[in-house]
């Protein structure tokens, strides 16, 4: 029976082991890796992505991982390919082998299939001399490393270097891609990265929505025109549509008096409110909201000109699920 102690031992034993062979992997990088990344970039076709038992399971997220960030691949397991899928790889693809040995059978008939079509090939393995690695255009070879498991068998810390590795292939490429944040937005619509990455464009009210005034209204009107829109808040532009103030029930509840409407609105408006855009996320727009200390519960949304496009309510980003 295991102490908490030796469950602690055996912990730290991994993730020790894992993390100073992670730091062999990151001293080993040498022009294969720029070469690997470069081959990909330049490819016409896709990148399909091969490997058999564990080393196809990293493969999986290695895929996911290029895919979301802007490199197009596809997961092809070894033994389907063998029986019809082999069909799915193009002339124009680039193909990305998995295997720590580099002697999965299973690989064979991708391997010969590369070779037959000169299909550029890249194995990523943690033997040189091997079938995959003598085979393939490029050889991505991982550090001698220890597996963690205590008999020295089971895949885990040569997966945990194809998985660093394969991260650090997305990055890489990212960078050549000069890949957006509105780009990964698109691939990620759903799930909290979704909300996270929402823009205030994306849930602001626009046009006639959107409640603004002249400066020299007076407050009969503007209250009127407040009440109607529903906003608690009202944006004033000036002659040449520029956003030059704003009225809010905190700034009416300080301006009660008896000659309240006998006033314009630019008697009483705050004239250097906090404004955003439509490109900021918005949850740094409601982060804006909660922390500036005023009780801002909304938010005028201006383009280059200074001329409101928008309007973002705090209820519109929790609706949305930004919080």
């Amino acid at each position: 029976m295991l102490t908490s102690a030796d469950i602690l031992k055996s912990a730290h034993h991994v993730l020790d082991l894992e993390s100073q062979s992670l730091k062999l992997l990151s001293d080993s990088l040498d022009d294969s890796f720029v070469q690997a990344v470069n081959t990909i970039n330049a490819t016409k076709g896709r990148v399909i992505i091969t490997g058999m038992g564990k080393s196809g399971h990293v493969g999986r997220k290695i895929s996911a991982s290029l895919s979301s960030l802007g490199t197009t691949a596809y997961f092809v397991h070894p033994g389907e390919a063998s029986h019809g899928d082999l069909g799915m790889i193009e002339p124009n693809d680039v193909v990305i082998a998995l295997s720590n040995s580099g002697e999965a059978p299973e690989l064979s008939d991708i391997i010969a299939f590369c070779r037959r079509f000169n299909i550029r090939l890249i194995g990523m393995t943690g033997r040189r001399d091997s079938t995959l690695a003598r085979q393939s255009d490029i050889v991505l070879c991982l550090p001698p490393i220890q597996e963690a498991c205590p008999f020295g068998l089971a895949p885990t810390t040569s997966t945990t270097l194809m998985m660093a590795l394969g991260d650090a292939l997305a990055i890489a490429l990212l960078q050549m891609h000069n890949f957006s944040k509105d780009e990964y937005k698109l691939r990620h619509p759903g799930g909290k990265l979704g909300k996270m990455m929402l823009t205030v464009g994306d849930l602001m009210h626009k046009g006639d929505e959107m409640p603004l005034v002249k400066p020299d209204i007076n407050m009969s009107d503007a209250l009127i025109e407040m009440s109607g829109k529903g906003f608690g808040c009202l944006g004033i532009v000036n002659e040449r549509g520029e956003f030059c103030g704003v009225f809010t029930d905190g700034d009416l509840r300080r301006a009660m008096a008896p000659d309240l409407l006998t006033k314009t609105i630019q008697d009483v408006m705050t004239r250097t409110p906090t404004t955003t855009t439509s490109q900021t996320l918005a949850i740094d727009a409601l982060r804006i909201m909660n922390t500036t200390g005023k009780g801002i519960t909304s938010l005028f949304v201006l383009d280059d000109h200074k001329k409101p496009i928008g309007l973002l309510h705090m209820h519109d980003c929790l609706r949305a699920g930004v919080a």
